[in-house]
């Protein structure tokens, strides 16, 4: 048991904190929450709501837990034209919830794109959202490094609240095969901010997305995706996965979040809604915690759409 308690004390530390706390959010099925991270890509899959639960490093106390809704809707589809040739804008709202140690952070992300047709397949896309944080810090939960933090140690055995408003811009490149995208998340760091200031500000993060996908055959198709995250308190955060999506039923595949950890996916396709499952296992060599990482997406298509594996 203390053996446990010391390696969890050390994951704890890990997480950023002082001047710029902020912990990074992992999804393993980031090609399913594109919008989430660019909000450039509002709308790409058309009109859906989405949910989104990660338990990471499953059964030790305390260890991160991510809860995620959403809602886009393409306007274009309200007259039932088709999103991806005709519409020209959409508006989404994204909420993630993130608790890890004695913090728990919440993002309320309202976001617009809107779209320029520049070939026959191809779109150029640009968006911005707003970004409303709330960070709840429970004092009873500080590790002693933290509580001899002269920035929060008077929050001990107490709780503290602050609230912070940014913004979110985005670019991106799609067409029915690829897309090409950049945003950059926190473009204020944060500094419109009240409540209990017991940080900084917020470090601006910069996100490329980019996937490709074909048709093999009438009962196969293969998608792979990359995400590339840097900001200037973490170490840059690749990822990529590989999947093959079978008689537009269901998927499977290979993901990997370099230096970090390996996962299997697995997903079902229905008429109007698609179920996504992730197992996720961290390296030896990333100092992790060995427990394994559950990871569980559902999206429902709110209007019918002519192609129903819409997958990336």
């Amino acid at each position: 048991m203390m053996k446990k308690l010391l390696i969890l004390i050390f994951i704890v530390l890990a997480l950023p904190f002082q001047s710029e706390a902020q912990s990074r959010k992992y999804v393993s099925q980031f090609s399913h929450l594109q919008g989430y991270f660019n909000p450039s890509l509002t709308g790409y899959e058309g009109s859906m709501a989405r949910g989104f639960v990660r338990n990471q490093w499953a059964g030790w106390e305390g260890t991160p837990k991510n809860y995620f809704i959403s809602a886009e809707l393409d306007f274009a589809e309200l007259n039932d034209l088709d999103a991806s040739e005709l519409g020209k804008n959409a508006v989404g709202v994204n909420v993630m919830t993130d608790s890890y140690g004695a913090f728990r952070e919440t993002d309320l992300i309202l976001s617009y794109a809107t779209r320029v047709q520049v070939s026959s397949n191809a779109y150029l896309r640009v968006g911005a959202g707003l970004n409303f944080n709330s960070v709840r810090l429970d004092g009873n939960n500080l590790t002693t490094e933290q509580a001899n933090d002269p920035i929060v140690n008077k929050y001990l055995g107490n709780f503290a609240n602050m609230t912070m408003v940014d913004f979110n811009l985005g670019i991106a490149l799609t067409h029915n095969n690829y897309y090409l995208s950049y945003a950059v998340q926190n473009v204020n760091e944060g500094r419109i901010n009240g409540g209990d200031v017991f940080m900084d500000k917020k470090p601006r993060i910069g996100i490329f997305q980019g996937g490709y996908r074909k048709e093999i055959s009438e009962t196969l198709s293969v998608a792979g995706n990359l995400m590339w995250r840097s900001q200037n308190n973490l170490p840059d955060n690749v990822e990529i996965n590989a999947k093959a999506i079978l008689m537009e039923k269901f998927w499977a595949g290979l993901g990997h979040r370099f230096s970090y950890a390996n996962n299997f996916q697995l997903g079902f396709i229905l008429e109007k809604l698609r179920v996504g499952y992730v197992y996720e296992m961290p390296i030896s060599k990333s100092y992790l915690l060995p427990n394994s990482t559950h990871e569980f997406m559902v999206a429902f298509t709110i209007f019918s759409r002519d192609n129903p594996a819409w997958i990336w």
